[in-house]
């Protein structure tokens, strides 16, 4: 039995939600334009985690904001709220001491700007940019 390739017959041939499937993913993937190997997220480890992250900061820029500063203090703004806390890493870990919810450790990935904090074992991450510190009031 020979494999059948995808032609325009074979695009043609399907029917109802197969065909409707189809041409929503074709959709969405040109929407997202072509993947380049610059798009893939990262992990960062070790001294290249911290150098990443001192001077900056973290933020979804709307609700939050962590502010790495180099003395290893950690800023944060949620929801026009200030705390402060320490931020270290450990191992190829970035850990953080807050307040509200103690210490806390994540492994970091990083694509461009963007970043994610993923909590060993938990499956939900915090996810935003990394930017020079917004000035706040």
């Amino acid at each position: 039995m020979k494999a059948q390739s995808w032609t325009n017959d074979t695009l043609r041939s399907l029917r109802g939600p197969a065909r409707t499937a189809l041409v929503a993913g074709l959709a969405v993937l040109a929407a997202i334009g072509p993947t380049r190997a610059g798009d893939a997220f990262r992990q960062l480890k070790g001294s290249a985690l911290r150098a990443k992250l001192a001077g900056m900061e973290f933020t979804d820029e709307v609700h939050w904001a962590f502010v790495f500063r180099r003395n290893g203090e950690l800023a944060t703004v949620s929801m026009g709220a200030k705390s402060t806390g320490r931020w270290q890493v450990n191992q190829d870990q970035l850990c953080l001491d807050r307040p509200i919810d103690g210490r806390h450790c994540y492994a970091v990935w990083a694509s461009g700007k963007a970043l994610q904090l993923r909590e060993p074992g938990v499956a939900i991450y915090e996810e935003g940019i990394l930017q020079k510190p917004a000035v706040r009031n």
